[in-house]
Order: C-alpha cells, then structure tokens, then sequence
C-alpha cells in the first residue's frame, strides 16, 4: 500500500492531480485546495498522505495535506453510507478543523451544505464522529505554495471543482463570478467554495 509521496504536480484539474515521483505520474483525488496546503520538501517538492483503495476491479489513490487530514477521511469512510467521494467533497468544504468544530456543536445544518449530505447522512455523521475528532488540527498549516495562482485559474479551479460536485457548468460560473466579485482578495479555494456552494444553496 501506498502511505506517502513525494513529487512534483504535473496537472491539477479539482478533484485530480497527477504527482510525478521518480518519472512516474500517480493520479490522486485530493480535498480542494491539497496542493496549496501540502508541506514541500527541501527540494520543494510536494509531500502528501496517500490512501490507497484496493478494490476488485481498480486502485485508487487518494491524496492529501497531512496525516491527520487522512485520519479524517478514513474516519468519514468508516461511517455507513460515506463513500470515498463523499468524504472527500466533505473535506473540500470543511477541513479537520472546521470539521470537528462542526461535530462538536452537532451542526447537522453545515453539513448538509456539502454536495451529496442529506439530513440522514448529516445525523449519521455526527453521531458516528461523536467523541472520535482526534483529527484536529492545532499549529499552522503545510508550508504554502511557492508560486500563488491569479484570479483567473482560481475561477477555472472552483468552476470545475463545483461541475465535479454536480453542476451544471452555467450555475457554476454564475457561483464563481458572484464569490470572485465579492472576495477579490481570496484565492483560498476551499474558502471560495464554501461560498459558492452558499451562493448556489440560497
């Protein structure tokens, strides 16, 4: 199994990108926003937690910003009815933290934002969660990226990360257009999403 890679992103289309290690792309479906929260190594090289996913049929690897934000998928997956996915587009709106935070005062409402919670799954999220946050995160996050995207890719990333979750192109870009008019300073993925999903929910 596969627990740690260290390499270069050569494509970042949300929620995919391609880590080249030693010459060989490993395609990994990552959190929104990985990248830009992931430690570099000296070299500057990206450092992620992988889970590998062993299944009949196919492999696949899931990549993410540190240890603990990997506990809280495993954690999310351990719950019946969270799939993979699920747990990922989780960690996409809400990181460790927020997530915890949000299992703490049994916020079943913030969770059914996330693309794919329903009130059921909302429940049954905080009450199998319950007591087990151990995934928190307390400290600064990963050093930041080296470079910092504009604007511009910014919109293309969240726009394609809100057409994975669900939908339609032009209710993304209608999203994007209003969240980047509104926080024309942010380029924090994760936060912009979790305004462009508000905008798209009211």
């Amino acid at each position: 199994m596969i627990g740690r890679l260290v390499g270069k992103i050569v494509a970042d289309d949300p929620p995919h990108i391609v880590l080249e290690v030693g010459g060989v792309g490993y395609e990994l479906t990552c959190p929104l926003g990985t990248p830009g929260r992931a430690e570099r190594s000296a070299s500057g090289e990206v450092i992620l937690s992988v889970h590998t996913a062993l299944r009949q049929d196919a492999l696949e690897l899931f990549g993410f910003a540190s240890s603990l934000e990997r506990l809280a998928f495993r954690r999310l997956i351990n719950i019946p009815g969270v799939g993979p996915r699920l747990a990922v587009a989780v960690l996409s709106v809400l990181p460790p933290d927020e997530l915890a935070e949000v299992i703490g005062q049994e916020d079943a409402a913030k969770l059914t934002k996330v693309p794919g919670v329903g009130k059921k799954t909302a429940e049954r999220i905080l009450l199998e969660l319950r007591g087990k946050v151990d995934f928190a995160v307390s400290g600064a996050p990963g050093t930041p990226a080296a470079s910092v995207p504009n604007p511009k890719a910014i919109g293309e990333k969240l726009a394609s990360a809100l057409t994975g979750l669900g939908y339609k192109t032009a209710e993304a870009e209608r999203a994007v257009t209003q969240v980047l008019a509104e926080e024309p300073e942010s380029l924090d993925l994760s936060t912009l999403l979790r305004k462009a999903l508000h905008v798209l929910g009211s």
